[in-house]
């Protein structure tokens, strides 16, 4: 009875393969690839996020249209870059030199038009609630974790440094703090904290995120009377209220204390301390230093910063993010592009040259990309239909395009994907597995990614 069995497989895998003309050792062999691909090591260590809040233009940067109309190709040219055939909008010239090192996705999609919902796709990997609804959540714990938060789960850090940090505000729309950056369902103790730059001022009035921490490390600081009193208030307290948020306090509690007094983080904190050549190569400006911090900090060994690029401060004037509803062009030539080029470039270069790319995924996240026709503003407007990621390091193959959008950058054309898709990408570069579980608020056990991994590296 059982050799009719085998022959019936046998029969049914030649059928089945022959059916999409591959022959059965064609088959297995790719059976063997995906088995091979499924279980390839990570080389990603750690993880930088350099968010574009408001969302940036992708055909004015990674994804132009040279040959369409003037009302979709705008007033931009393009230029070469270091990948053989891959274009970029001609304001960044510094980014070009480095895409050998980039994977540019060029045909990410969500439906979500709304900032903050865009937000919230892209950055936990899962549609928001009522995502065609064009209004922002609030931060709620019922909300799906951050990237962040997911990563800091499953990558620790070394005593006194926290696992996951945001520079040098939170994201915000309106003076609203928005879903998505946080721990949500997870908890508090998930919530990555929030640091100041050294050289940031408060954001919109905005001075704390949803439970996190939010420190500025270079305020002073009198070591032994802190000591002193972390001691005794360890005596002393008794939990008061519910456990979890006893216990969240505690952490929280912990964890700054930790952080002010290890000196480890304070040296990581202190641009001072970075050679003046390398600071340069960022740029004087908020956004070069958020960035260069975010390197020091990675380095030392927190697993996943985030780094807002455009949160009303970019390069030291208020009302500069990538919302470019009117002016577009002026406002990307003159005050958008030239900082986040110029960080962006330097942190690549940075990285590669200090031997570390190869251990570090870089993102490049935003909202949504902006409607391929210029408005009566010569603005662009919310485009969610298409838009361009990128990914750096941490064994992602560079110079390399994935998808493409359609001769006016309004659709996918091909190999069409999602935020899901992307996470699910990020998780196994950093040598998580996507379906790896976590639990929700009720006790339910949800894998933190229901995307499928595109074959990048």
């Amino acid at each position: 009875m059982a050799q009719p069995n085998l022959f019936s497989r046998r029969r049914w895998l030649q059928m089945t393969a022959g059916g999409l003309g591959v022959s059965l050792p064609g088959f297995l062999g790719l059976k063997q690839q995906a088995s091979a691909a499924a279980t390839k090591p990570a080389r990603a260590k750690r993880c930088i996020v350099l968010y574009c809040w408001g969302g940036i233009s992708h055909i004015d940067t990674w994804d132009p249209k040279p040959d369409a109309s003037a009302e979709i190709r705008g007033e931009f040219h393009t230029i070469n870059t270091a990948a053989p055939g891959m274009r970029f909008g001609e304001h960044m010239p510094l980014l070009a030199k480095q895409a050998d090192k980039l994977a540019v996705i060029r045909s990410i999609h969500h439906g979500c038009t709304a900032h903050g919902k865009g937000m919230y796709w892209n950055m936990t990997g899962h549609a928001p609630p009522q995502p065609g609804a064009a209004v922002n959540l609030r931060p709620s714990r019922d909300d799906w974790p951050s990237l962040a938060a997911m990563v800091s789960k499953f990558h620790d850090a070394p005593r006194g440094m926290p696992r996951a940090v945001r520079l040098p505000y939170p994201l915000v729309d309106n003076g609203t703090l928005q879903a998505g950056e946080f721990g949500g369902f997870m908890g508090i103790a998930q919530d990555p904290i929030v640091i100041r730059t050294p050289s940031g001022r408060e954001y919109g009035g905005v001075s704390r995120a949803l439970g996190s921490a939010v420190l500025k490390l270079n305020a002073p600081l009198d070591v032994v009377r802190m000591r002193n009193r972390r001691s005794l208030l360890a005596s002393l307290e008794r939990p008061i209220g519910a456990p979890d948020a006893a216990a969240s306090l505690q952490h929280f509690r912990e964890l700054a204390n930790d952080m002010l007094l290890n000196p480890d983080v304070k040296r990581a904190y202190n641009l001072e301390k970075e050679d003046p050549r390398v600071r340069e190569t960022y740029g004087d400006h908020i956004c070069g230093h958020s960035v260069l911090l975010a390197r020091r900090l990675s380095e030392a060994g927190v697993p996943i910063v985030t780094v807002c690029c455009a949160a009303g401060d970019l390069n030291g004037s208020k009302g500069d993010h990538w919302d470019t509803h009117a002016d577009n062009f002026n406002r990307l030539k003159k005050q958008m592009l030239p900082p986040f080029d110029r960080a962006a470039a330097a942190l690549l270069a940075d990285l590669d040259q200090r031997g570390l790319l190869d251990e570090t995924l870089v993102v490049f996240l935003t909202d949504f990309g902006r409607t391929p026709k210029i408005n009566k503003g010569r603005g662009r407007d919310h485009y969610p239909n298409v838009y361009s990621v990128v990914l750096a390091g941490g064994g992602i193959r560079g110079g390399q395009v994935y998808g493409t959008s359609d001769a006016m950058g309004a659709f996918p054309k091909s190999r069409a994907c999602t935020p899901n898709d992307l996470h699910a990408t990020i998780f196994r570069t950093l040598g998580i597995p996507p379906k790896s579980m976590i639990q929700d608020a009720i006790g339910r056990r949800l894998p933190i990614s229901d995307g499928k991994v595109l074959p990048l590296a």
